[in-house]
């Protein structure tokens, strides 16, 4: 058994990542939601702001509400494409949290968790208000970037450590290989 589980095959380390990471997403976008971006007396959300607070020349907090997925896609705010869009993004993660449960190396579960934690985060915008609150904004001159959040960010670093394992470099985040007798 590796130190990444419990003897249950309880994910110790994958769920401890995913629940910071759902916390901080949480975190992040109410200040950005309620306490920097809503504008006076509007209290049903989504809301539009034209509110833009320059960061840096190439990055601003910018608040606009995807309906769809990433970049968009599938952003018609029809009903019936959010209600889908919930329950794939539920069969994901949950099928995700399950593989976690076999994962025995720290950083494949850290991947892992990164991945489930930042989804919860998006499923929970999607079905308490119908759409995902991004703000962060990377641009140069007029071309932007889409605008992503934090559990968006969760998601990309996940799967940035997934690939380096699957392609083996470095090796620390590979799964140790089964000692022959």
């Amino acid at each position: 058994m590796s130190g990444a589980g419990s003897r249950f095959g309880v994910p110790v380390v994958g769920a401890a990542t995913a629940l910071v990471a759902l916390g901080l997403d949480r975190l992040t976008k109410y200040v950005m939601v309620e306490l920097v971006m809503r504008p006076e007396g509007i209290t049903e959300t989504p809301f539009f702001t034209a509110k833009v607070i320059q960061v840096l020349p190439i990055f601003d907090l910018r608040l606009a509400w995807n309906q769809g997925i990433s970049f968009s896609m599938f952003n018609s705010g029809a009903a019936w494409t959010v209600n889908s869009l919930i329950v794939v993004q539920v069969a994901i993660t949950l099928g995700l949290a399950w593989y976690m449960t076999r994962l025995s190396g720290r950083w494949m579960q850290v991947a892992a968790g990164l991945i489930v934690g930042g989804a919860l985060g998006n499923i929970i915008d999607r079905a308490t208000v119908g759409a995902v609150a991004d703000f962060l904004d990377f641009h140069v001159g007029e071309w932007h970037f889409p605008t992503f959040n934090l559990a968006d960010t969760c998601i990309s670093i996940g799967v940035f450590l997934w690939l380096l394992d699957a392609i083996g470099v470095p090796s620390h985040f590979r799964r140790a290989a089964p000692q022959k007798d």
